[in-house]
């Protein structure tokens, strides 16, 4: 008896679209091929107007902390002794 020799199966992933080579007779997966990455969603024409929205932001962020450190407190909560 003469034993068929079966070819790869090439199978995509319904979930991920990854592309699966698979053995049947050893129920092995002998490759994986990851689908190809989406870029970014972002437009290029709003481009300037995103990245000022950041530098207004990050700017928030500092002047913010750079208020509460102005007005912490500079007496320390308890005074201990030094003698």
């Amino acid at each position: 008896m003469a034993k068929s020799v079966d070819k790869p199966v090439q199978v995509t992933c319904p979930c991920c679209h990854a592309k699966l080579t698979i053995d049947a007779a050893l129920s092995v997966v002998l490759s994986h091929e990851e689908p190809p990455k989406k870029g970014p969603d972002v437009d290029l024409t709003d481009a300037q107007k995103i990245l000022a929205e950041q530098q207004r932001q990050r700017e928030d962020k500092f002047r913010d902390s750079w208020f509460e450190e102005s007005h912490h407190a500079e007496k320390p909560i308890r005074d201990f002794d030094l003698d």
